[in-house]
């Protein structure tokens, strides 16, 4: 199970830290990534960080803003939002892949992932 947290909301520039804790099963050798779905859109990509943490990738459109980041022995991933925009307004959602363990490709397909959390919230005003 995860569960997501530390959304809320924030203005325009303001940074928050998201965070996706892991209960019940341990992930530290699968995959974890960060999605976003705004009102009205579909659920796109934002990050994903290996296993191990030795390879990150990102969306164009939070490439220098956001960071993702891991703690296997927290069983816990991290999010971290900078210089956010009113764009950035959507639920995120943390999410593994468990098909692929110990892999160092990484995947940003929606359909890649097979456990997800129930969501954070995060609004940027302007």
């Amino acid at each position: 199970q995860l569960q997501a947290s530390g959304g809320g909301l924030v203005q325009a520039g303001g940074s928050l830290r998201l965070s996706c804790a892991a209960s019940g099963r341990s992930f530290s050798s699968d995959q974890m990534g960060w999605f976003r779905q705004a009102p009205g859109k579909e659920r796109e990509f934002v990050s994903a960080i290996t296993w191990n943490g030795g390879r990150t990738y990102y969306a164009d459109s939070v490439k220098g803003r956001f960071t993702i980041s891991r703690d296997n022995a927290k069983n816990t991933v991290y999010l971290q939002m900078n210089s956010l925009k009113p764009e950035d307004t959507a639920v995120y959602y943390c999410a593994a892949n468990t098909w692929r363990t110990y892999s160092d490709w990484v995947y940003s397909g929606v359909r890649e992932y097979n456990y997800w959390g129930q969501g954070t919230l995060v609004t940027v005003s302007s």
